[in-house]
């Protein structure tokens, strides 16, 4: 197998190979795999010693930050208070000063006492307690051998856990589903004791030894947590419930929580109280040797370990599950089920879950669910998403901030104060909010956390120089009467959404005042006496090159930045600033095109119209969106109107779609599957296929013409693994706007003569 080696994060540490239970479904005694009869009952110290020493060699050698191990048994709890100190004194002094340590044990807490507690409060060992229920639902499985209940007991143990004193060591509790038991008063029972996480586990099984289901129903086990689910949000969601918490994850994009779902890559390996080193010890229940490797901590180090086939097959995140699987749409949230549950003797580990009709009606279920309270309203409302991208660039205003963490010195230090004072009123708060609303700023603020991330000397100064100058724009914009400082540089200013002011000469660098005025501001260079007025609606004089606005076709007015330092930011060059003559055939020729667009797609010229900012001239014909805040589109010379109102159109839909990707997610694992393009003889990711179905749909409203092959498109992505509930909801909209409209059947050739005729500017098909 190839790839690189994944290291472990994760150890589980068999501390005692017996128990004092005799639950008749625990995997490490009832299921297939009997060798724990050959293993000494507690580790002795030199497994232990070998086993700190190994782990500190791997977190060394893969530089990792922090690793967890987890003390477990059988009951570790019969390793006894000693041997328990011996084992957190040998791991903290073997990983001090290489890794952060993150010790648990996962106990059944009859043991549990004062005594135990104080020690792991010491280590700072955190507690997980296995309860399954209530009584009766406890009662089924965890009983003593003489089958005496065990229930009070456990109990005990979580209430000694939720003393104040010993509450921040509280890990929560892990409940084993049986479907015989009522789902409401498991659910119940368990959050009535307040654990800071409950983790319901699916009884180990595989197609050998299936799991039973008493009414022979194949969603069982999914209708019994569903049933769970429903109690849980009518109750407003009182504890965190890791199984549900991953789905919902999952669902949005986000990675999976647990090793039980999800297709992240295994990082965890067994140390048994013999020290031999083990695979997950869930593989006990697939048949006898399932988890063994072969190797132990007294002669192999953990990087041989990783490299054990049977390891690596847990890491191969999608390309491990069955082909079955990695064709099916809820792969990402259900990861196929647990590697041990996909087990039958014929084929391996190849095949789906036991559990897999469970699983995907699980998935199903939650994603109907919720939905509706999940989607992110900048998917459905333009002005949402506008405002989604508000709060990203301030988001970003604050990271820069605080990563500059000084270093933007003094000037940075009076900037930074007067966006505060600006966000304490309403009109300096408005006056901000346009200025950091243009679509630059983010390009700036992009650049400028690269330069800080990358520690390019001197990366503070063309930030604080931005931020002095936006400052000074929010404060005219503003109206805000007072002195505000300007850095400037090579004897001009520039400021963003108004203009360019020349106060000195070429190379001069130095400092100037700006106040606002009622119809524009002052501006003089700090220590002379002279002052300069300029009128904010006054026309382009030689110290003076305003932000010009272009109305087009009756849509409001745009701003013509060919002036912004920061608006070279595409994959095509910027034209140098127009002259007049040139900005107003430029207009006009827009003018031509938005009427055009008014007329054939009001609402999507519409929309554009409240969403567009800025439109910069570009030296090539075709447009562009390069990386900076939505609300700005690159448009080239053309003097066809139609290609220019065609062009128009595909600039937004690129621009809109990638503005809806800074903010939410539409699809993850992107790049795991190929998809086959209707249009071409080629498979693209999801990314591709989804940005080119975008646009044409858009442009086909326009031009029908290309709403061939959509229809093929949109069927593909709507049954891809990728989707998550806001892509879903995005593909909705797209079909809604399609609906009805000609050329939509899929019945037509894929081929269009746009396809099949060299680019034209402003349509090229295959970009």
């Amino acid at each position: 197998m190839t790839g690189p080696l994944v290291p472990f994060r994760e150890i589980v540490l068999k501390v005692h190979s017996r128990c004092d239970l005799a639950c008749d479904h625990c995997y490490v005694y009832e299921h297939a795999d009997q060798s724990w009869r050959t293993r000494p009952k507690a580790i002795s110290d030199e497994a232990i010693s070998w086993t700190a020493q190994r782990l500190a060699e791997h977190a060394l050698t893969h530089a990792l930050p922090s690793v967890s191990v987890i003390l477990h048994g059988g009951e570790p709890l019969l390793a006894g208070p000693a041997r328990l100190r011996r084992v957190c004194e040998e791991l903290t002094s073997a990983l001090k000063g290489i890794a952060d340590l993150d010790l648990r044990i996962h106990t059944n807490g009859l043991q549990l006492s004062p005594r135990y507690l104080d020690l792991f409060d010491e280590f700072g060992v955190k507690v997980g307690i296995s309860l399954d229920g209530d009584r009766a639902a406890n009662d089924r499985h965890r009983r003593f051998a003489d089958g005496r209940t065990s229930h009070p007991l456990v109990l005990r143990a979580v209430e000694l856990l939720r003393q104040e004193r010993y509450r921040h060591l509280n890990l929560g509790l892990l409940c084993t589903v049986d479907i015989r038991n009522d789902p409401h008063a498991v659910f119940e029972a368990l959050a009535e004791l307040d654990p800071p996480l409950i983790d319901f586990l699916l009884p180990h099984a595989t197609w050998e030894q299936p799991p039973p289901r008493p009414d022979g129903s194949p969603t069982a086990y999914a209708d019994w947590l569903l049933a769970i689910f429903d109690r849980w949000r009518e109750q407003g969601r009182p504890v965190p419930v890791r199984f549900f918490s991953s789905i919902l994850s999952s669902l949005s994009g986000g990675p999976s929580l647990t090793e039980s779902l999800g297709l992240a890559p295994t990082d965890l390996v067994v140390v048994e109280t013999d020290g031999q080193l083990e695979q997950v010890d869930s593989l006990k229940s697939a048949y006898e040797g399932a988890a063994s490797t072969g190797f132990d901590v007294f002669t192999h180090a953990f990087d041989e370990v990783a490299a054990h086939p049977g390891v690596r097959a847990r890491q191969l995140g999608l390309a491990g599950v069955s082909e079955t699987c990695r064709r099916c749409p809820v792969v990402r949230s259900c990861g196929g089920g647990l590697y041990t549950h996909r087990y039958r003797s014929d084929s391996g580990f190849d095949n789906p879950s036991v559990y897999c009709a469970d699983l995907e009606a699980l998935v199903r279920g939650i994603e109907v669910r919720t939905a509706a309270e999940t989607e992110s309203a900048a998917v459905a409302e333009p002005h949402e998403l506008i405002a989604a991208h508000q709060d990203l660039t301030r988001t970003l205003l604050a990271r820069l901030h605080a990563d500059l963490d000084g270093r933007g010195g003094e000037r940075w230090d009076e900037a930074w104060e007067l966006v505060q004072a600006l966000d304490r009123t309403e009109a300096g708060a408005g006056g901000l909010d346009g200025v950091l609303a243009h679509p630059y700023t983010r390009t700036w603020l992009l650049d400028a956390l690269d330069a800080v991330y990358d520690g390019r000397p001197g990366a503070d100064r063309p930030a604080t120089l931005r931020l002095s100058s936006s400052v000074a724009a929010a404060a005219v914009r503003a109206g805000l009467e007072r002195d505000v400082p300007v850095a400037y540089r090579d004897g001009s200013i520039f400021l963003p959404t108004l203009g360019e002011a020349r106060i000195g000469g070429p190379g001069e660098h130095g400092t100037a005042l700006v106040r606002a005025t009622d119809d524009g501001f002052l501006i003089r260079r700090d220590g002379h006496r002279a002052e300069r007025r300029i009128v904010r609606t006054s026309t382009e004089d030689p110290g003076w090159l305003p932000v010009r606005h272009v109305g087009v076709g009756g849509a409001p007015g745009f701003v013509l930045d060919d002036l912004d330092p920061y608006r070279d930011c595409f994959d095509t060059p910027v034209a140098p600033r127009l002259g007049q003559s040139e900005a107003d055939a430029w207009s006009a020729g827009l003018a031509g095109a938005w009427e055009r667009l008014m007329t054939v797609v009001p609402e999507q010229a519409a929309e554009a119209a409240g969403s567009l900012i800025a439109l910069t001239p570009l030296a090539t014909a075709h447009p562009a969106v390069g990386r900076h805040g939505y609300g700005a589109l690159g448009i080239g010379v053309c003097t066809d109107t139609e290609e220019l109102a065609l062009g128009l159109l595909r600039g937004f839909r690129r621009a809109k779609l990638r503005a809806l990707v800074d903010v939410t997610d539409l699809y993850a694992s992107d790049g795991a599957w190929d998809h086959r393009t209707p249009w071409q003889e080629k498979s693209v990711p999801f990314s591709r296929l989804l940005s080119m179905t975008y646009e044409r749909v858009g442009l086909g409203l326009f031009d029908p013409r290309f709403l061939d092959g959509v229809p093929q498109a949109l069927d593909t992505l709507e049954a891809a693994a990728e989707l998550t509930i806001d892509g879903k909801q995005l593909l909705t909209a797209v079909r809604k706007e399609i609906s009805g409209t000609h050329g939509t059947s899929g019945k037509n050739s894929c081929k269009t003569a746009f396809d099949q005729e060299p680019d034209r500017p402003g349509v090229r098909m295959d970009d």
